[in-house]
């Protein structure tokens, strides 16, 4: 019966994470460029009271009795599947159809990432995402500027007056990474390289690499499935009150037990 409880607690505790993170996707179904994880679970070792193999005669082999000792939590993996495009009229808002992310200069000079694109212009000019951070590579739309567009390639002209042709002003470059699961979530939208992602490889939209292209005036919403959520929180819940049952049913054994002792 300790084991069941230790199996059963096991089991309780990822469950609860799983609700956790069900928890974080749904409150986050409306934020513009997330991407929902999806807890992954392990069993626990096994406790060999018979390895299975052994021999039960000289004629016999034994299957085996083993007591697994629970489950746990290994990773939130993140999901990377396409959101729907949402049209804003900002010209300056870029959403990436297919692989990709933008690039994103933090203060410290650190870069990262983000599926994120409801950018503005800055007092200086330069494009920026909400939190005022720049746009890499770094883009100015000059303060007389009457109309900015992006093509799908990342290609990004303005009309100046008195100047007969549009002028370009640079190209948008996004990043991919060898394993995008891998990367690090550090809030505000925005993802950082690790280990497990790899280097970033980066290239213009559309490119040779395997990027995504680009819409403009339009920003990536969430890519939850708020209904796939939903059932996965009934399935938490499920697994959560039987492990609790679980636990109920030892004690009330152990009651017995001890009144039988007491007897």
């Amino acid at each position: 019966m300790i084991r069941a409880l230790y199996t059963a607690a096991s089991g309780m505790s990822a469950q609860q994470s799983n609700l956790d993170t069900v928890a974080n996707n749904l409150a986050n179904s409306g934020t513009a460029g997330f991407r929902a994880r999806k807890m992954q679970f392990e069993d626990m070792i096994y406790q060999n009271l018979v390895t299975p193999g052994a021999a039960d005669s000289q004629q016999t082999m034994s299957a085996g009795l083993q007591i697994g000792l629970g489950t746990k939590s290994t990773s939130s993996e993140i999901i990377m599947t396409q959101g729907t495009l949402n049209q804003t009229g900002n010209p300056l808002d870029m959403a990436i159809q297919g692989a990709g992310f933008f690039q994103v200069s933090k203060p410290d000079g650190t870069i990262e990432y983000t599926r994120a694109g409801n950018f503005s212009r800055s007092n200086q000019g330069t494009i920026v995402t909400e939190d005022g951070d720049a746009v890499l590579p770094a883009i100015t739309v000059p303060a007389n500027a009457t109309s900015v567009t992006i093509s799908q390639y990342g290609v990004v002209t303005a009309t100046i007056p008195g100047q007969t042709n549009p002028a370009q002003l640079g190209t948008i470059q996004l990043a991919t990474f060898p394993n995008p699961a891998g990367l690090e979530s550090v809030g505000s939208n925005l993802f950082r390289q690790t280990a497990a992602s790899g280097n970033p490889i980066t290239d213009a939209p559309g490119g040779t690499s395997g990027m995504g292209t680009l819409q403009q005036g339009y920003v990536e919403n969430s890519n939850v499935d708020v209904v796939g959520e939903f059932v996965q929180m009934i399935l938490a819940q499920r697994a959560y009150e039987s492990n609790s049952k679980v636990v109920h049913v030892a004690d009330n054994m152990y009651s017995e037990i001890n009144n039988l002792v007491q007897q």
